[in-house]
């Protein structure tokens, strides 16, 4: 039976962390794995009301089929926002709506990578783009990353040894590690690949959530005609609509909407209208100063929280901003096994293995501290502590 499916699916293993969220639904279990905004944030009312104003304004023509590229007005508004927010100067014709940001990594792919081809991506790095990319049969480089972004030497050494076609990045509080690249390192970056044929894929879908520290440039902005940049509404309003966009250079655009044209038309016309007026009615940078108030305290908690409880030994990273913190145990301790008992102590967490393009055993992990109030962050990393220490005292090391 094996043989009818394509070698291509065939090497892609099912998300690890959905996998792991079947485990959770136990309504006792304190749960740290998944990457959700807090539902308790969602705008309801706001977009019910900017719902019945599309169908009372211009409901037949929000239900008809439309244009690959997006709803024009949406473009704009983005376009808008990046010159207002970033500096950036961005035409609404090189802006493409997507299905969340996870299709605007797959119609890159399809476009640029043929079998074997390089790719380069952080480590650890981002599962959904390990994913996109593996279906497509990429050979990846991982650069490890540091606390301020990419290993400047390591990256060097990548670029002197192979010649990768994309270099996918998520410079401000990357998932799943939380750390942001110093505006020095994304110069440095710039510099280096100023005269090599490499794509940069710039996500950003946290960039909004910043809670301390200062903007920082993009690449985008260093490297305009080299960077694809990625964004997202999934954040800042909801994640159900999985409405997201692409900015490209002009020379991509094209091969880019065909290939929009071939997986799907169209991204969810009625749902780019809704949130259209939902923007234009409603002041979202006061929207977002609620959701970054909410996470700032949740992430302040469970920095404390990590102090209070977990042994000596235990690094784990300070986010400016976004949605996770890292967390790395002790050499040569599996965060595999970490689970195993912690789940027993009704807590769960993603270890870091499928954040490595090999799969290797770890000793880190990654913790979400969006969707969970500061009490049950308290009282998850105590359990998650005293697993910590029952498996070091397992360990003839410790």
């Amino acid at each position: 039976m094996s043989s009818i499916f394509s070698d291509r699916i065939s090497d892609v293993p099912r998300s690890f962390i959905r996998e792991i969220l079947k485990v959770t639904v136990d309504k006792d279990v304190i749960s740290f794995a998944g990457g959700l905004p807090n539902r308790e944030l969602f705008p309801v009312e706001q977009l019910k009301q900017a719902s019945a104003e599309v169908f009372d304004e211009a409901g037949k023509e929000a239900l008809q089929y439309s244009n690959s590229e997006g709803y024009l007005p949406l473009r704009e508004y983005i376009a808008k926002r990046y010159k207002t927010k970033n500096g950036l100067e961005v035409n609404p014709e090189n802006i493409l709506i997507t299905n969340g940001s996870q299709q605007g990594l797959d119609l890159m792919a399809k476009i640029f990578l043929n079998e074997t081809d390089d790719v380069m991506l952080e480590e650890p790095g981002y599962l959904g783009a390990i994913q996109a990319f593996q279906v497509y049969r990429a050979s990846f480089n991982a650069v490890r990353l540091e606390k301020d972004g990419a290993d400047i030497e390591h990256f060097k050494q990548i670029l002197k040894h192979s010649k990768p076609k994309l270099f996918y990045t998520v410079p401000n509080f990357q998932n799943p590690s939380g750390i942001s690249y110093s505006d020095e390192k994304r110069k440095i970056i710039a510099q280096l690949l100023t005269d090599k044929p490499i794509i940069v894929v710039e996500d950003d879908p946290y960039g909004d959530l910043r809670y301390t520290g200062r903007e920082k440039k993009t690449f985008k902005s260093l490297m305009p005609e080299k960077t694809i940049l990625l964004g997202t509404f999934s954040k800042t309003v909801v994640p159900s609509f999985r409405l997201g966009w692409l900015v490209a250079p002009a020379a991509y655009m094209e091969r880019l909407v065909i290939a929009k044209q071939a997986a799907d038309l169209h991204t969810n016309y009625f749902i780019q209208r809704l949130i259209f007026k939902y923007l234009s009615t409603h002041k979202i940078d006061s929207h977002i100063a609620v959701i970054r108030d909410r996470y700032d305290k949740q992430r302040t908690a469970m920095i404390a929280a990590l102090r209070k409880y977990f042994p000596e030994g235990v690094d784990f990273t300070l986010p400016e901003g976004g949605m996770f913190l890292w967390v790395m145990l002790p050499e040569g301790i599996s965060t595999m096994k970490l689970f195993d008992i912690a789940i027993q102590k009704k807590v769960a967490f993603v270890p870091g293995n499928p954040f490595y393009t090999d799969g290797r055993e770890t000793n880190t992990l990654r913790l979400n501290f969006s969707c969970v109030d500061e009490n049950l962050i308290d009282e998850g990393i105590k359990r998650l502590a005293e697993a910590t220490r029952e498996l070091l005292s397992t360990n003839k090391d410790y």
